[in-house]
């Protein structure tokens, strides 16, 4: 017999490393969401700065502290190791993901989880985003790379990539049967995992909606691949 899911709950897995400046505001957009049924799960990879001692001091002040489980490794297993070590620890019907340093719209997990609800043939969905640097209310680029519908299974199997890592939120189930993210493709664990997703086979939408806000900064992970 399979591990029990808990009906309603969301999982929202933060992998963190060396995160402590962007750590509060991270966490405070996930405690302000509409939808009430959550955990948060930090994964700490090891951080050599003050996330250790962000992550105690915020997890005093929130709501309900039983909603906040953290792990800290001891030692550095990657990104793709931390968000799998999430995955596993999570206990929702559905799972999101959130980067550390990157802010969610109040409304996001609420409207994922309604979609997901009014379309049971989909089993992950994705929204649209918007950069920013110091504030997600300030201008910012929107994201021109996301594909919707039927388009998302042509973009993979073209080689492509349209579905923003940071944004997902899927079924609990879809872990269950396909696994996390590979460490054997470093730097493209989000795609790896997309495409095993859709081989599996599972059904993928994006949302139009900006819901997401993802924090230019000179440290941001991506830009030891992409920049």
């Amino acid at each position: 017999m399979g591990f029990p899911r808990r009906p309603g709950l969301v999982s929202i897995v933060v992998p963190a490393y060396n995160a402590a400046q962007y750590l509060n505001d991270c966490l405070d957009s996930l405690q302000h969401q509409t939808y009430p049924d959550i955990e948060i799960i930090v994964v700490n990879d090891a951080s050599t700065d003050h996330t250790t001692r962000v992550l105690e001091q915020w997890t005093r002040r929130f709501r309900d502290a039983s909603r906040i489980l953290s792990v800290t490794m001891p030692r550095n297993i990657g990104f793709a190791g931390a968000v799998h070590t999430g995955f596993f620890m999570s206990a929702g019907e559905f799972i999101a993901v959130q980067d550390a340093d990157d802010i969610s719209h109040p409304e996001r997990i609420q409207r994922q989880v309604d979609y997901l609800r009014a379309h049971p043939e989909v089993d992950l969905v994705g929204t649209n985003y918007k950069t920013f640097k110091r504030r997600p209310e300030e201008p910012g680029q929107f994201s021109n790379w996301l594909a919707y519908g039927e388009q998302i299974r042509q973009v993979y199997a073209s080689g492509g990539h349209c579905v923003c890592h940071g944004t997902i939120l899927f079924r609990g189930r879809l872990f269950d049967q396909v696994g996390g993210p590979t460490r054997r493709v470093e730097g493209a664990e989000d795609y790896e995992f997309i495409v095993r997703c859709l081989s599996a086979p599972a059904n993928i939408e994006n949302l139009p909606d900006v819901l997401y806000f993802y924090r230019e900064h000179t440290n941001q992970r991506s830009r030891a691949y992409y920049h």
